[in-house]
């Protein structure tokens, strides 16, 4: 039996397949896995986590919204899917393949220390999301406390009993969840694997029960498919569908860079597609259906058109399906925050010091993170996201072209597992003083390229080009990269 020295004690651990790696690269969590277990149906089941959310709803209703015909929208959204569930697979191979998480393949691209811009950009956008969706979810918490108990109503004023932009019964409902998430995230992949696994599809069977009340309420003539009034047709339309298209990108770019911290639990690549083709066409296009069909069938019962799920919930008659309801999509939001915000900066922050922060150690010092950034003032306040989450969200796309242009055309799918642990000055990852010249130089040029129209949104055509953020820094990091490539990165040709 091979003993393992804990890293955190400052000396070497031996780990399977590892030959003395180094401990400031290295711990149990970002090591090789000793075995890959993950089928489809799990990897289904994360796509169904991260779908099937508030925001999820939200913004597939919103699709059909957009004076699009209905086809026009069905259209735009299996192509975006279907842009997502390529990219995904790409990004999943290395991961998949050498068993590591997102941040240590990235050693591979930006250099064994270099990897840490990366990872330290992905974990902040993560942080401030997932203070953002916690406090969506207790939002749903305090709809099911005041229909229980009425008299907490006034304590949901943040004017009347509220500190720091939060009512007290606000307080309460984010820091159950947020002990909730961090409870759920402290058992390990385990145990949130079964827990996405079960979250995707309670939401399915609410949805199925809340569609199918409103159907009994409204009648299946009252089913309209588009929730807007048709505003383009013909050519017109067609910026319109690709925005559509481009929003539909957007929305999985954050989980879609980070997917290796997923499939590097998958047993096989082929595993990793069929859950992909499960959870992202064949879901995605399900969910948006039942989404839009709910949606608009608020309109004949309740006289206007509600978007948002909890809401919708709250105006159904029965005490015990508001609370079944509600309780269901905070427990569906939990699930997206975890997969999406929780388990991304937890391998982030702890590659940036192995020795010192154990995975559970990097998911904590997010929790903290989002709690101290008061994010239902970043909501409150569209300022303060357009300068913070957006800008940030513009490294995204450079980010992931980099990634895919190291892995697919400069070392051709190689992969020296060994070297991504190491900082002897000849492995093939050591570059120049551990970072990658041509890596760090072709995201700053994708980077500020893309964020340009997010930061001068109100000027001329910049409103539509800032729409295209991920796609413009993604393919300028691309050319970029692969043209820097040949002075900088030494391909090692052995295959591993």
């Amino acid at each position: 039996m091979t003993e393992t020295i804990d890293p955190a004690a400052g000396t070497p651990a031996e780990y399977p397949g590892l030959t003395n790696p180094d401990p400031r690269l290295t711990n149990a969590d970002l090591a090789p896995l000793p075995a890959q277990r993950w089928g489809a149906y799990n990897i289904f089941a994360f796509w169904m986590s991260d779908v099937h959310s508030v925001g999820g709803y939200v913004t597939a209703g919103s699709l059909f919204a957009l004076g699009l015909a209905s086809w026009q929208v069905l259209v735009a959204l299996l192509i975006g899917i279907t842009i997502v569930f390529g990219l995904c697979n790409l990004v999943a191979a290395p991961s998949q393949r050498a068993g590591v998480p997102f941040p240590v393949v990235c050693r591979s691209a930006f250099g064994v220390l270099g990897a840490n811009v990366p990872a330290i950009i992905r974990g902040l956008i993560a942080v401030a999301w997932y203070g953002i969706q916690t406090y969506l979810a207790s939002a749903a918490l305090i709809v099911v406390a005041v229909k229980l108990f009425p008299g907490l109503a006034p304590y949901a004023v943040v004017h009347d009993y509220g500190f720091a932009g939060l009512s007290l019964l606000g307080w309460g409902a984010y820091l159950l969840l947020w002990v909730l998430q961090a409870a759920v995230f402290w058992r390990g992949m385990e145990s949130i694997r079964r827990f996405i696994d079960f979250c995707g599809p309670a939401v399915y069977v609410v949805m199925f029960a809340l569609c199918g009340y409103l159907i009994a309420k409204a009648g299946w003539g009252a089913i309209d498919l588009n929730l807007g009034h048709v505003q383009y047709t013909g050519l017109h339309s067609v910026p319109v569908m690709l925005g559509a298209i481009a929003l539909v990108v957007s929305y999985f770019s954050g989980p879609m860079l980070n997917f290796g911290d997923f499939s590097r639990y998958a047993r096989s690549m082929a595993a990793v597609r069929r859950g992909n083709l499960l959870g992202l066409p064949v879901n995605f296009l399900m969910f948006s259906l039942l989404v839009v069909v709910t949606s608009s069938l608020t309109v004949p019962v309740y006289g206007k058109l509600i978007t948002d799920p909890v809401e919708t919930v709250s105006h159904i008659d029965s005490t015990f399906a508001i609370v079944l309801g509600a309780l269901t999509f905070a427990v569906a939001t939990i699930g997206i925050n975890i997969v999406a915000n929780f388990i991304s900066p937890a391998f982030d922050f702890s590659n940036v010091s192995p020795r010192r922060i154990s995975w559970r150690a990097g998911g904590m010092i997010a929790a903290v993170g989002s709690l101290l950034i008061t994010p239902w003032n970043l909501y409150n306040n569209p300022e303060v996201i357009h300068y913070t989450l957006e800008v940030l969200g513009a490294f995204i796309g450079p980010l992931f072209g980099v990634l895919i242009a190291d892995h697919y055309l400069i070392q051709r799918r190689r992969i020296v597992v060994q070297d991504l642990f190491t900082t002897s000055e000849s492995g093939t990852y050591w570059y120049r003083n551990g970072f990658n010249p041509a890596a760090i130089a072709a995201t700053i040029v994708g980077a500020v390229v893309a964020v340009i129209p997010v930061l001068a949104g109100s000027l001329p055509g910049m409103y539509t080009a800032a729409q295209y953020s991920w796609f413009i820094g993604c393919g300028l990091a691309f050319l970029t990269y692969r043209l820097l490539a040949a002075r900088f990165v030494r391909v090692n040709t052995e295959l591993q």
